[in-house]
């Protein structure tokens, strides 16, 4: 371990056990996006279009997933009970959209779900692929304003197949609503699509080629793929675990990427892109922060939790950790204004 991973991994460790003041741990977490948007400019020195086509090109000989493993066991095994306490009610675990008279998590969770569908053209009597599910709620909310639909949701998670059959069941709605669990690598689905949907799954992803070459084929000839997705303005790159600065990678988002805005486009042999929109970093931000609040005012309800699935003697640090995590995702996306890094959507076609 060189000397700045020994001082790194002790201050964390002091954060970690909450012995930092959440004011100064996020005035590190800016200065480390500064570092890191540092580090881009002078590794890519290139057009930042050729760096994200070498990406591209690179991360197209290797599998859809790399590690679909980690992505269950760092966030989608933990219960649905802990997202209860730390999510809005619709458990939406992605960006909101929070418009200036916006002001709750729940009215924000309404808001951005309306604007998805919106963009996607999703509309009653189709059949709809939705791809990362989550704790479903696109899904349900697509079950309940769709309800002739025939959705089908997948996610890698069994604890959230189990979870958004039982709420939509308890709600009564979903007749048509099919929750699989599949590895992306694998998954084929059955007969095609008039849309097929995608929120904050394709940065779980690698070989993005491959995956949407693939959707094509799951498409109608009419059929669209929306996509959402948290991205870089100018660069694609990976999350990796190479020194103690890494932490998210580490423990939240092993085999991730940060894709650029405009990596998608580069595989249009496929689809097309029809449209395209942003939202300023700041409303991940304020998402974040609203889920850092959450977690603070149901300490209580959470710290059980936390001792069933970490073990009583690393519970509180793991409290912090997700604390951490949150703050962090805040810290990145209010940076340079929220311009720096950003959600972006897509809208494509067949060719």
């Amino acid at each position: 371990m060189s000397l700045r991973d020994f001082f790194t991994s002790s201050a964390i460790d002091l954060v970690e056990r909450g012995l930092v003041p959440d004011s100064v741990t996020r005035q590190a977490m800016s200065r480390l996006c500064a570092k890191r948007l540092g580090k881009l400019n002078a590794e890519f020195e290139c057009c930042s279009e050729e760096q994200t086509g070498k990406f591209a090109a690179e991360a197209s000989q290797g599998p859809i997933a790399p590690v679909p493993e980690k992505a269950n066991e760092q966030h989608y095994e933990v219960p649905a009970e802990f997202f209860h306490h730390v999510l809005g009610p619709r458990r939406k675990y992605s960006s909101c959209f929070w418009e200036p008279t916006t002001k709750t998590l729940a009215e924000a969770e309404d808001r951005s779900l309306e604007e998805t569908c919106g963009r996607a053209q999703l509309a009653d009597g189709q059949r709809i692929l939705e791809l990362g599910c989550g704790w479903g709620s696109l899904t349900l909310w697509m079950a309940e304003h769709y309800p002739t639909a025939e959705i089908t949701a997948v996610s890698n998670s069994s604890s959230q197949r189990e979870y958004i059959t039982a709420e939509a069941e308890r709600r009564g709605i979903g007749e048509g609503l099919h929750v699989i669990t599949a590895d992306m690598n694998d998954f084929e689905p059955e007969g095609q699509f008039d849309r097929v949907v995608s929120v904050e799954m394709f940065e779980h992803m690698r070989n993005h080629a491959r995956l949407m070459e693939r959707i094509r084929q799951w498409l109608h000839d009419d059929g669209k793929l929306f996509v959402h997705v948290f991205c870089h303005r100018l660069f694609s790159y990976p999350f990796n675990d190479d020194s103690a600065e890494d932490w998210m990678s580490r423990y939240f988002f092993s085999g991730g990427i940060m894709p650029s805005e405009s990596l998608l486009l580069h595989y249009d042999q496929d689809l097309s892109c029809i449209d395209r929109w942003t939202w300023n970093g700041r409303h991940y931000a304020k998402t974040a922060d609203a889920w850092v609040e959450n977690m603070d005012k149901n300490r209580e309800q959470i710290m059980p939790i936390l001792n069933e699935v970490y073990g009583a003697r690393d519970a509180a640090r793991w409290f912090q950790r997700w604390r951490m995590l949150f703050m962090a995702g805040s810290e990145l996306f209010q940076y340079a204004g929220g311009n720096e890094w950003y959600v972006a959507h897509y809208l494509f076609g067949k060719k």
